[in-house]
């Protein structure tokens, strides 16, 4: 999703966990409030947390993803003031998009779990 404010990056919904919350509860919420998506329209691979540390502004941030599969791939986002925009791109024109190192490490760690799942469980075709 591209920001619509400072330097309109792009990223995947993100934000600060609330009072009461824990990571993956923040991550449902913003997912909600950035994308329009909740959590029956994700199919949401909880075992497998990536942890992004890096420096905004110069203070130290820590952001937690999970890899997640929307069930249905025509259902459009509800983007909110935050974004303007929202692509959904192969492996390597999203690492291109974000443009920031490790959220192109973290694109190549998620496609190669989805790579070790597909060869534990192949596609049933004829």
């Amino acid at each position: 999703m591209k920001a619509s404010y400072g330097d309109f990056h792009w990223s995947s919904p993100k934000g600060h966990v609330d009072p009461g919350e824990d990571d993956f509860t923040t991550a449902l919420r913003e997912t909600k409030e950035e994308a329009g998506y909740d959590e029956s329209d994700l199919k949401i691979y909880r075992d497998t947390p990536l942890t992004l540390n890096y420096n905004v502004k110069g203070k130290p941030k820590v952001v937690i993803y999970w890899l997640a599969e929307l069930r249905d791939p025509n259902k459009a986002a509800i983007l909110s003031e935050e974004h303007t925009e929202l692509k959904w791109l192969a492996k390597e024109a999203a690492k291109e998009c974000v443009g920031f190192k490790d959220n192109q490490v973290m694109i190549d760690k998620f496609h190669e779990m989805i790579l070790e799942m597909d060869k534990k469980s192949p596609c049933p075709c004829p």
